[in-house]
C-alpha cells in the first residue's frame, strides 16, 4: 500500500516485537543491529530520555547509510510520577517496577527516529495506562514465566500481565508495545 519511491527500509532494532509490528505495515525492510550505548545525561528531563535515545541510536548508521536507505531507530520509556522505569537489571529490580506501578497509572513514551542521507525526522507518542492493584502472587507469577528484563517498565502489554492487570488505556496500544505503528505510517508516507 505504502509507495515509498525506491526506498530501503531499515530497521535498526532488535526487538522482535517492532519487527512483528512493522511486517504488519506490509513495508518490506531488512534489519541492521549495530552497538550503541544507551546512556543519556543524568540532568537530562525523564519525559526526554526515549527521544533522546532514539535519536542516539541513529547515530551508528549515519556514517554510512546508503543514498536510498531510510533507517529506523526508537526507544521505550516508562514513566510512574515522573520517575523513570528502564529495562530492569535483574528480578528484584523488575518485581520493584511492577509493584510501583500496580494499582496506578504510568505514561508509555515511544520514539522514532527516520534517518536518511539528507534529513532525519524524530518524534515520540505518549499512552497513559492504569493498572489494577497486583496481587504478589501475580507479579511473582509473571516474573517466574516471562521475560520483563528487555522490557521498560518490566512488562509487556502484548504478554499475560498485560491480559490481567490493564483497566484502562490512553493512547495507542501499539505505542504501549514500542512501535506507534499509526505515526510510523505517517511519518513514512511523507519523508
Amino acid at each position: 500500500m505504502l509507495q515509498l519511491k525506491n526506498k530501503k527500509i531499515i530497521l535498526a532494532s532488535g526487538s522482535p516485537r517492532r519487527k512483528q509490528l512493522l511486517e504488519g505495515l506490509d513495508i518490506d525492510f531488512e534489519l541492521r543491529l549495530r552497538e550503541c550505548d544507551e546512556s543519556f545525561p543524568p540532568t537530562l528531563e525523564n519525559e526526554k530520555v526515549a527521544l533522546y535515545l532514539a535519536k542516539k541510536k541513529a547515530l551508528p548508521y549515519l556514517t554510512d547509510i546508503g543514498d536510498d536507505e531510510i533507517i529506523i531507530t526508537s526507544d521505550t520509556t516508562v514513566l510512574k510520577d515522573d520517575h523513570l522505569l528502564n529495562k530492569p537489571k535483574d528480578k528484584a529490580d523488575a518485581k520493584r517496577m511492577l509493584t510501583t506501578l500496580s494499582g496506578s497509572s504510568h505514561t508509555v513514551i515511544t520514539a522514532v527516529c527516520l534517518s536518511s542521507k539528507d534529513k532525519q525526522t524524530c518524534f515520540d507518542s505518549h499512552s497513559i495506562v492504569k493498572f489494577k492493584e497486583l496481587e504478589n502472587n501475580e507479579i511473582e507469577y509473571y516474573l517466574e514465566n516471562y521475560q520483563p528484563y528487555d522490557k521498560a517498565g518490566s512488562y509487556g502489554i502484548q504478554e499475560w500481565l498485560g491480559y490481567i492487570a490493564i483497566e484502562k488505556i490512553e493512547g495507542s496500544y501499539f505505542n504501549i508495545m514500542g512501535f506507534p505503528v499509526h505515526r510510523i505510517y505517517a511519518e513514512l508516507k511523507v519523508f
